[in-house]
């Protein structure tokens, strides 16, 4: 049954009230704290991974808040297993909401994927089989998550290495049905799309054309590492842990163009570069972004002047 957005403008807290909409960010790490409350114009927001501050206090929540106090924070979490067979963890999704309350995020999320069995945790993010069993489970796990968080997440795309065989809808369908039952809305990982587009011999700009991209609230880019199958087929893995590729950068600029500006995250979580490096990345975002915007700009006063 599909339900109605949860309202957040009654929210108010303790941070002050940004208002980053189509702009760019970048994933947020301690090592850059020093440069970014240097110059914290240079960027949009920053993102940062929910597991990294479920302990109480300490040094992780200290440079949390001093980077809260001055930019928007997304927050986007690796470990809810959203998928997973099991019902969701209540320690896990009473620290995540936790974080919610404290940190005010303009953008929550989580993905697609399943990591926990029994009580079992794997370090990844697994897929899973789009079967209508599959979709009510994600379904009531989203649910869940939106009841205890008390507003909408956005939900993320896999990336993904194998296909299973009892899939009975595509993953774009199944994407959009969770969102019309659900009211959540959609985190569009761009490398996600470009990695299982090669991994699977399928069109990336097909795949795009199909996605429900009226339900997107946000936008990632990343790194990917190109490797080979055991028959040299190319084989990619959505690695994190370099610059994003020129063919991501032209799907992601055809989107843009088609949908007009839209919050985007350039990720790096592995081999992390310097902060000018990351910021780079954000920027080249930031830079297609304000050039649609321009074009919005004069497409709208040559109307007004010819009205």
């Amino acid at each position: 049954m599909a339900r109605d957005p949860i309202d957040t403008s009654t929210i108010h807290g303790r941070f002050p009230a940004f208002e980053p909409a189509g702009r760019a960010g970048a994933s947020f790490k301690p090592q850059h704290l020093e440069a970014i409350a240097g110059d914290p114009g240079s960027i949009g927001f920053l993102e940062v991974h929910a597991e990294n501050y479920m302990g109480a206090g300490g040094p992780p929540h200290a440079a949390l808040a001093k980077i809260r106090a001055m930019l928007p924070v997304s927050l986007h979490g690796v470990c809810m297993s959203i998928g997973g067979l099991n019902p969701l963890d209540q320690t896990h999704l009473d620290r995540f909401a936790g974080l919610v309350e404290r940190y005010e995020p303009f953008l929550v999320s989580e993905h697609l994927a399943w990591s926990t069995h029994d009580d079992v945790f794997y370090n990844d993010l697994l897929p899973l089989p789009y079967t209508d069993g599959t979709l009510a489970r994600v379904c009531e796990h989203i649910d869940r998550v939106q009841e205890a968080i008390g507003r909408p997440m956005l939900l993320e795309n896999p990336s993904t290495y194998v296909l299973f065989a009892q899939s009975t809808w595509t993953e774009t369908d199944f994407l959009r049905e969770i969102v019309r039952r659900t009211g959540c809305g959609l985190l569009l990982d761009i490398n996600n799309v470009f990695v299982s587009a090669t991994n699977h011999g399928f069109s990336a700009t097909d795949y795009l054309a199909d996605f429900p991209l009226a339900h997107v609230g946000e936008i990632h880019l990343a790194g990917h590492d190109e490797q080979e199958d055991d028959e040299g087929a190319p084989l990619l893995i959505d690695s994190h842990d370099r610059p994003v590729a020129d063919p991501v950068w032209t799907l992601y600029e055809r989107v843009i163009r088609q949908c007009g500006p839209i919050t985007t995250l350039v990720e790096w979580d592995a081999d992390v570069p310097e902060w000018p490096i990351l910021r780079s990345e954000a920027a080249a975002a930031e830079r297609i972004l304000g050039a649609h915007r321009q074009r919005t700009g004069r497409s709208m006063k040559s109307h007004a002047l010819h009205s």
